[in-house]
């Protein structure tokens, strides 16, 4: 492809690329379609290099985006064209003495953007000015500073991320901020916010992490609406914790602010997808309002002093197990030097007994064994069948009800204090900011289930 259609054509190759010089159109014009399954209208957008060369990528009038398979096409005409520009226009973010200051810190992704409809460009916004342009009800709430701190997609966030992260906090605080937001991509916020829980302790002010299920180029898009949320939680709310904000119900009602060791990503694209787990949130959340769902947690104060403990021994892992799971699962990783493994077990707490000679090896190797439950609800209770009790003599130690991932980040967390058994296991059952409760309350477990006459009543009495 010459210079000229790399510019003309964006990633288009193939038939695709044919289809658009027969036609006549290039990327970002306005365009509308003749197809053999009928007629569209909208802006053509560019192709990811990795993508098929069969299909040219139309963004319709609605906002969403279609591919249109180039044998399809019949005719094509142009009606406009406009180049994109990537770059919101900002403005000076007002600032009022009188307002709370707020620092936002990013981690990668777009936590806010505007839709340029004229040329369907996506234009990430971060700087104060550019969140100003996207969101400008921000500046209702707060006075807002930005810092980024990482560019990456969130299932590559690591020990790094999680340090420089918790620092980062720690000076923020310790610089006067009232509030601290992290944009954080939404796939492994719940394993973030968990860490930052037992490196940033005794916070005075509210941290809280955002993040967003749909782009915002897509109508159906929760950006916006979880950043005002999370900006006003940050800036308003009496809650000293690290917490997740994101949508309650799947309707713009009101976000909620879940507890970081709580917390977990429960749905793959629904906006409602975050859940405390064996617990309740403890707040809900709108643009300018706050109602506290729980009395039970840390209070803001106005010193500035906070206990930043960012250290992790990265030789840890989850193993999840599952019927027929072989030795040499657990072999394997003593052999490659890890020096924690957390179990989600089955049912109470449970693995098989051909896995028994392999975890007292691992005893014998000084790796540290923690068992979780798969259930995710739910205590550990290694006491009741004869199972658990032998694994409590392999060295195997229950969790009580902490989650799997939220047992993974502290384990690694411990191992960087010491490498003593008896020191890490009482790191791991001490309580620091709620990843072991004491029971879990009466409607801290509630699963509806579709198609009863009650549920299904209670459902069509809600808002969707």
């Amino acid at each position: 492809m010459s210079g000229t259609d790399a510019t003309v054509y964006k990633g288009y190759k193939g038939a695709a690329l044919a289809k658009l010089k027969e036609v006549g159109i290039r990327v970002w014009s306005d365009v509308i379609l003749e197809t053999d399954q009928g007629r569209f209208e909208g802006i053509i957008l560019p192709r990811s290099e990795t993508a098929d060369h069969d299909h040219i990528v139309i963004k319709l009038k609605n906002g969403y985006n279609i591919g249109v398979r180039a044998t399809k096409v019949q005719s094509a005409r142009e009606i406009d064209y406009k180049e994109a520009v990537y770059k919101i226009p900002e403005s000076e973010f007002p600032r009022d003495d009188h307002k709370p200051n707020v620092t936002l810190l990013g981690t990668g992704g777009t936590i806010a953007s505007r839709l340029d409809y004229r040329t369907g460009a996506v234009i990430p916004a971060f700087t104060p000015g550019e969140l100003y342009g996207a969101v400008p009800e921000l500046a209702d709430i707060c006075n807002l500073k930005t810092d980024k701190l990482f560019g990456v997609f969130s299932e590559n966030m690591g020990p790094d991320q999680w340090i420089g992260t918790a620092e980062a906090i720690g000076h923020e605080i310790r610089n006067g901020a009232d509030g601290i937001v992290v944009g954080h991509g939404t796939d492994t916020m719940h394993h973030t916010s968990a860490v930052l829980s037992f490196m940033v302790q005794n916070s005075p002010v509210p941290i809280v992490m955002v993040g967003s299920q749909r782009s915002s180029d897509r109508p159906s898009s929760d950006a916006a609406l979880n950043l005002r949320h999370a900006v006003y939680a940050a800036a308003h709310s009496d809650i000293a914790e690290t917490m997740i904000c994101m949508f309650g119900p799947t309707s713009d009602q009101y976000g909620l602010l879940h507890p970081g060791t709580r917390v977990r990503k429960m749905h793959s694209s629904y906006r409602s997808t975050f859940r405390t787990i064996g617990d309740i949130p403890i707040a809900q959340v709108t643009t300018d309002s706050l109602k506290h769902l729980t009395s039970d947690y840390r209070k803001r104060r106005k010193d500035t002093n906070v206990q930043i403990d960012a250290v992790f021994d990265p030789r840890v892992t989850i193993v999840y197990y599952y019927p027929n799971m072989q030795p040499d699962i657990i072999d394997a990783l003593i052999e490659n030097g890890y020096k924690g493994i957390v179990i989600a077990g089955t049912g109470l707490g449970h693995v098989n007994k051909p896995l028994y000679p392999a975890l007292k090896r691992a005893q014998n190797a000084g790796v540290a064994v923690y068992m979780t439950v798969q259930t995710l609800w739910g205590f550990v209770q290694m006491y009741v069948y004869e199972t658990g009790r032998e694994m409590l003599e392999l060295g195997v130690v229950p969790c009580a009800n902490m989650l799997p991932e939220t047992a993974y980040v502290k384990l690694g967390w411990a191992l960087a204090h010491s490498a003593d058994p008896e020191e890490v296991q009482r790191i791991m059952l001490t309580p620091i900011n709620r990843e072991i409760t004491e029971r879990e309350p009466y409607n801290g477990y509630l699963v509806y289930q579709g198609g009863l006459p009650e549920v299904e009543a209670f459902v069509r009495s809600i808002k969707r």
